[in-house]
Parts: C-alpha cells; sequence; structure tokens
C-alpha cells in the first residue's frame, strides 16, 4: 500500500508524461516512478545493483540487442546488475491510471557486507562456494513477504521518522539477504538434481523434487541425508533457509505456477502438486503469491478473443 504521504507528493507530478519521487539513504536510494503516457524503447541503467518492484500497470523489459523480453506485472520484481542497461515499453500508461513501480539503488559495498556476515553465519562450504551477487538479470514473482517489505519500505522512505535512517538500514539488509537467499537456493538446487550425491542435503533436494506429491516424514529424510534426524534438520536450514517442510510447500506451488502459465487448469495443478482439494490449494497459493491461481492463470494465460 502506497503511503499517504507519497500520494500527497505524487499529485503534484502528475501534468507531467513521468514522474519520480526519491528519498535517499546512506548506501540506497529508493525511487517511485509514475508514467502518465504510453512510450517505448525508454533506457535505464545505475552503476549500482537496482531492485525494481511493480505497483501498478504494466511494463515490458528488453534490451537493445532484443535476446530478452519479458512483461513486467505488480507482484513481481526485476533485478538489474550495475552497468547492465534495459529498454522498457509502457503500453498501458495513461493519466488516469499510471504505471507506477519502486526502484531500488543499493551500493555494491552494502552487498558485500550483508555476503560477509552470511559467509559467516551460514556458510556455503559443502558446496566450495561464498555468498555472492550473481551479476545477472533476474525477473521473479516474488512472495507475500517480499511485497510485504517492498510496502514498508516505501513507509519508511517518505515517512520523517526520528529512527528513518536505522530502519531504512535494516530494511535493505532484508531485502539484499533475500535477493542472496533465492539466487543461492536457485544454485543449490540446479546443483542438487545434477550431483544428487554430492552431499546428504543434495540427495534430500532431489528426493523432494522427484517426490512433490508424497507427505514429508522428517525419519526418512534424515535416511537419505545420512545424518541424525537433529543434524539433518538444523543443516538443512542453515543452507537452505527454511525447514524441510516450508522447502516442499515452495517446491509445489512454484511448480503449480509454472503449470499454470503453461494453461493447465486449476483442478489438474491442485492434483499434480500434492493438495487434496482446490480450496486448499487456492488459500495456499494465494498465501504465497498474493492472488489465486486463477487469476494468475488470467494474467499469464490471458484468453483469446474471438472475432
Amino acid at each position: 500500500m502506497i503511503s499517504e504521504s507519497l500520494n500527497k507528493q505524487r499529485k503534484a507530478h502528475q501534468v507531467l508524461i513521468e514522474s519520480k519521487i526519491s528519498f535517499a539513504g546512506e548506501q540506497a536510494e529508493l525511487s517511485v516512478y509514475d508514467t502518465f503516457e504510453q512510450a517505448t524503447n525508454i533506457e535505464l541503467v545505475s552503476d549500482q545493483l537496482m531492485f525494481c518492484g511493480m505497483l501498478t500497470g504494466k511494463k515490458i523489459m528488453h534490451n537493445n540487442q532484443r535476446d530478452f523480453e519479458t512483461h513486467f506485472l505488480p507482484h513481481e520484481s526485476f533485478i538489474i546488475a550495475p552497468n547492465r542497461m534495459v529498454e522498457i515499453d509502457f503500453p498501458t500508461a495513461t493519466i488516469d491510471s499510471p504505471t507506477t513501480c519502486i526502484a531500488i539503488e543499493i551500493s555494491q559495498k552494502r552487498i558485500k557486507k550483508i555476503c560477509k556476515q552470511l559467509n559467516n553465519s551460514a556458510p556455503l562450504s559443502v558446496y566450495e562456494q561464498e555468498w555472492r551477487y550473481d551479476n545477472k538479470l533476474m525477473h521473479t514473482h516474488h512472495n507475500t513477504q517480499t511485497q510485504a517489505l517492498l510496502d514498508r519500505m516505501i513507509g519508511i522512505f517518505s515517512e520523517n521518522h526520528q529512527d528513518r535512517s536505522f530502519m531504512i538500514d535494516l530494511a535493505v539488509s532484508e531485502l539484499i539477504t533475500r535477493l542472496l537467499r533465492h539466487q543461492t537456493r536457485d544454485f543449490i538446487i540446479c546443483h542438487s538434481l545434477a550431483q544428487p550425491d554430492h552431499n546428504g542435503i543434495n540427495s534430500v533436494i532431489d528426493h523432494l523434487h522427484k517426490n512433490l506429491r508424497e507427505e514429508i516424514n522428517i525419519d526418512s529424510l534424515s535416511k537419505i541425508s545420512c545424518m541424525s534426524r537433529t543434524k539433518f534438520f538444523n543443516e538443512f536450514k542453515q543452507v537452505i533457509g527454511s525447514t524441510p517442510r516450508e522447502f516442499l510447500f515452495q517446491l509445489r506451488l512454484k511448480k503449480a505456477a509454472d503449470l499454470l502459465r503453461k494453461n493447465k487448469s486449476v483442478t489438474q495443478v491442485c492434483f499434480a502438486t500434492g493438495y487434496l482439494n482446490t480450496s486448499h490449494f487456492s488459500r495456499s497459493f494465494k498465501k504465497f503469491f498474493g492472488m489465486n491461481p486463477s487469476e494468475y492463470k488470467l494474467r499469464h494465460c490471458p484468453p483469446l478473443l474471438s472475432s
């Protein structure tokens, strides 16, 4: 939800094709962009990592070589690596219904600081890796926790609170940590599917991927990992950042989203991902993605107009 103080500031800008309101922190800057007119090939580049989150409307993101192109919609994140230019189309923006997004520029110094803390608290030594930001574009449908964080950051940046700098610092740290966790989890999953015998955690992740519909059993997973129940549970949570049950929950819902994008019916997807009824599936999906399965499917597979 956009804060009241931010809304007041935005009213003065609505005579422009595009407006930008910025709030600077010590090692991060948050900007809110409103675009009031359709436009194409608008360039965007920063010497810092840029985390973008859509609030309203629609963008089409691409580069000038046109070797990638993707629609960017509300409840989604788009991460732009430092000095990586993208071009943006605004196909639906109007005066009455602007396209609105937030962009958070984060210094590389700050990212390295969080990586160092994660390397100390949750080392990735079993993968011969260190925590680091993978310098690439990333487009994802973020979960409700990330959406809540973005909403909170808008309020923090725009209000004149006596502890504003401290709260900004905490929120930016959380956002960076979520980004790094997302990238590292993707790496570990790919590594596990390619090399399930590399270690006990890999074996468990590979097993969960192949048995999404099964109910979880910690004792069985402990045996697969060749660890005691306590050691397995603690090591899994340290490496993955969630419990095995939470991880399976996320795998099921991401698989469900993938099937919905392939135009499968909600009922088909429900049973294919291990849910026993569509009501429970819909509640779980909405809690994670911020919209129900039918809304998600409609967004990605709009019905064809009859001639």
